[in-house]
């Protein structure tokens, strides 16, 4: 059990790998972060303790001690090392930013994701999801998909639509590569031992400046734009006039284009990357087990009848919701959080000195046969109401937790299960066969070399 911080209670140090001299576990950990977390926690316990580099590192995979780290004793904990790469892309915004300015900025944001701001969006993530089924439709149906290709197209369209009120659709082949090359650019920075400062110009720092620059010049346009546009008669009723128009309460002041820029990168890059993923490891997921297929695509045609979803059908889809909860159980988009320790803590009953670095793996915590029947399998019933209340909270964490969770849980969820019900009534993705797909945990957790599936007309065949 995690327990407060005191001197008087550093009762031990968990047992751990030792690793290669200086570098520690480091260049295991980053060559598969995957096989290291669950090989550590099965051969050391829900707590180990290892040299990373110049870092004491623990990896936890124990509920109670992720609640305390996360919740409990959050103000003892900042964002590790290892998110320098995220900073470099991402600035100072949600994500990345730390203390009374993350508060701030956080307080100016929440209003743009309440429930009823993202209601007028669900329109607009069903038309998307449409345009996408037609085109679709016109295809040549023996030839294969890439569904993450396909997600990942999809949810910028959508981005572009409820953050920008912009078609980004003809951009999305040129600026999806910008993002994707952004996120690899931010975990080969982040994967770094002993990183140069970004101003060194070196090879990866100059790539990684140059695609910033490419996303800088996309966001500071349309910023600047509608700034041109204040007070005329066009209008805007997206996520970046809701940024744009909230106020802190105290100062009255707005967010600054920086800060702007920072908080737009972080919804396009961190919503549409995640989302996408969340979404082809589902299908994934779907062709490997043609039970559970058959019964979300039954769930929606009787709810549905043919027709498109709205926000109002969300709550009679619980198989839909279930399908997406237990795809992100075995697939979390992001894989595991890092925060480092500003003070001596005591974590499930071993000492974590000051400046050690704290490794919560949900791929590894979603696994924990402590709290999951048969942990390795595709089971959605685990997650249909009243199946949950029993579970530890900090069991399951898809979205993080604490003060820091995904400020776009629910946008992220509502998009998903629109999709899903679309796609689901009407195409069943088969896996091409013969495929090998593997899971890469970068930034986020996506398939290597994407995932090639056929579709065929949902009711047709075997489901």
């Amino acid at each position: 059990m995690a327990a407060a911080a005191s001197t008087s209670e550093l009762i031990r140090t968990p047992p751990g790998p030792r690793g290669l001299p200086l570098l520690g576990i480091a260049p295991e950990a980053w060559r598969d972060p995957l096989a290291f977390f669950l090989r550590g926690w099965r051969q050391y316990g829900d707590v180990l303790k290892a040299k990373a580099g110049p870092y004491d590192y623990f990896a936890i995979v124990d509920a109670d001690a992720v609640h305390h780290v996360l919740v409990e004793n959050a103000k003892n904990y900042v964002k590790s090392p290892s998110y320098r790469g995220l900073r470099a892309v991402l600035g100072n915004g949600l994500v990345t930013s730390e203390g009374d300015f993350w508060r701030r900025q956080r307080k100016l944001a929440q209003p743009a994701f309440h429930r009823d701001r993202l209601a007028g969006f669900a329109t607009t993530m069903v038309s998307d999801t449409r345009a996408m089924l037609d085109r679709w439709a016109t295809g040549d149906p023996a030839r294969p998909l890439d569904v993450h290709h396909e997600m990942s197209r999809l949810t910028f369209r959508i981005v572009g639509h409820t953050l920008f009120s912009i078609d980004l659709d003809s951009d999305s082949e040129a600026l999806g590569p910008v993002v994707a090359e952004a996120l690899r650019g931010a975990n080969d920075e982040a994967s770094t031992l002993l990183p140069l400062p970004m101003w060194v110009p070196t090879p990866r720092h100059l790539r990684l400046q140059r695609v910033v620059r490419q996303l800088d010049q996309l966001v500071y346009k349309i910023v600047g734009e509608r700034r041109a546009a204040a007070g005329s008669a066009s209008s805007h009723d997206d996520l970046l006039a809701m940024l744009m128009s909230a106020r802190d309460e105290e100062t009255r002041e707005q967010m600054t284009d920086r800060q702007l820029r920072d908080e737009v990168l972080t919804l396009v890059l961190a919503g549409h990357e995640t989302t996408a993923n969340a979404l082809t490891w589902t299908f994934y997921l779907l062709s490997r087990h043609p039970d559970v297929a058959r019964r979300l695509a039954t769930e929606v045609r009787g709810v549905l009848g043919g027709r498109a979803p709205g926000l109002q059908d969300l709550p009679t889809l619980p198989y839909t919701k279930a399908v997406i909860e237990e795809s992100m159980r075995l697939y979390p988009p992001v894989w595991a959080v890092e925060r480092r320790a500003l003070g001596d803590d005591v974590v499930a009953g071993y000492h974590v000195p000051a400046g050690s670095i704290v490794g919560i793996c949900s791929y590894a915590l979603h696994r924990h046969p402590l709290h999951w029947q048969n942990p390795e399998g595709f089971d959605p019933e685990r997650f249909l109401p009243g199946r949950t209340e029993s579970r530890h909270r900090y069991a399951y964490i898809p979205f993080g937790g604490g003060p820091r969770a995904c400020i776009g849980n629910g946008m992220a969820m509502m998009e998903a299960q629109l999709v899903l019900a679309m796609i689901a009534q009407e195409v069943r993705l088969e896996l091409v066969a013969g495929q090998s797909v593997e899971a890469e945990a970068t930034v986020t957790l996506r398939p290597r070399s994407g995932v090639m599936m056929m579709r065929k007309p949902e009711g047709t065949g075997a489901a």
